[in-house]
């Protein structure tokens, strides 16, 4: 708890984000854009929020946070990771509420890539005998 600004990285995907976690009032940006913007729809943004609601910690600080790669649901996860460290950075006793919410752990499901040969990862061509 030595500086005023928390710095973590979040992965989903193939998305990154840098967080910023500073002291404030609860304003979260997203590549420089409003946060209601940049996600838009609800599901997302109660993602996001989420290492917030359960360390109960939302209008404590202000994020900043810079995405880049993937869709929107894979920033979206992203973000939300990289605030969860963020938080655990700040303080480590949030550590043990984030964990047991499975919010700690990278989710590493990608997506399988083609294989020659075949339709898809593992479609196959439709099969002849004659």
């Amino acid at each position: 708890m030595a500086s005023t600004e928390n710095y973590a990285t979040g992965r989903r995907k193939t998305s990154a984000a840098r967080v910023f976690l500073r002291p404030g009032t609860g304003l979260i940006t997203v590549n420089r854009r409003e946060f209601a913007n940049y996600f838009p729809t609800e599901a997302m943004r109660t993602q996001v929020k989420r290492p917030f609601s359960i360390t109960e910690t939302g209008e404590q600080f202000d994020v900043l946070a810079t995405v880049a790669g993937g869709g929107i649901n894979g920033q979206a996860g992203a973000v939300r990771l990289g605030i969860a460290r963020a938080l655990v950075d700040f303080n480590a006793d949030y550590r043990r509420a984030l964990k047991k919410d499975g919010l700690l752990t990278s989710d590493s499901r990608v997506k399988e890539r083609k294989k020659y040969g075949m339709a898809g990862a593992r479609k196959r061509f439709q099969f002849s005998k004659r």
